[in-house]
């Protein structure tokens, strides 16, 4: 152990005991004349999948997030370029212009994938697209193509039960962001 010890730095705390930090998961806490291993872990979610029910759903997110995360990351790329863009540009209707090309060009090139999602597939690209962009969908709309417009794509939407003012909140959609983390879609 002393061998171990050797090229880490010990301080002491309030009490006088020693702590060694190793750097890795293992501190070594001197307390007197005792010495404790302390062992940091990464967080573990263990996920109860006694039901069939509750494995199948589970299933069904992890394919949701893989099939809808892309759209989203695309999103908040093609957002971000079309913002650049429009600083690039001098009056407000070329302005106006460039954003109604970028709006035809993107449903030309998406809109028929997109038809075919399910209500939670698009429900969940509304939560990924506050992820990825910090903006819920209704703000972006609101800010692109105007009131009367947003209020007719938020119409559209709660015909569907969903909402454009959706937010994703990674403490309630803790699962997503494991599902995320654990297939490494970042």
């Amino acid at each position: 152990m002393l061998v171990f010890a050797t090229g880490v730095l010990a301080q002491t705390d309030s009490t006088g005991d020693y702590i060694i930090d190793t750097g890795d998961v293992v501190r070594i806490v001197i307390d007197g004349n005792d010495t404790i291993f302390a062992y940091d872990f990464e967080e573990v979610v263990i996920k109860d999948f006694s039901t069939p029910e509750g494995r199948k759903a589970y299933k069904v997110l992890v394919y949701n997030v893989r099939k809808t995360l892309p759209y989203a990351k695309l999103a908040a790329f093609r957002l971000q370029m079309m913002e650049d863009n429009l600083q690039l540009l001098s009056t407000e209707r070329e302005r106006n212009q460039y954003i109604k090309e970028t709006e035809k060009a993107i449903k030309e090139e998406f809109m028929s994938s997109l038809k075919q999602f399910s209500r939670n597939q698009g429900y969940l690209l509304l939560k990924l697209i506050h992820r990825e962009t910090g903006k819920t969908t209704f703000e972006i709309l609101k800010h692109y193509r105007g009131s009367a417009e947003t209020f007719y794509w938020s119409a559209f939407a709660k015909f569907y039960d969903a909402s454009l003012k959706v937010e994703y909140d990674p403490i309630l959609d803790y699962q997503i962001e494991m599902i995320i983390d654990h297939y490494h879609l970042e």
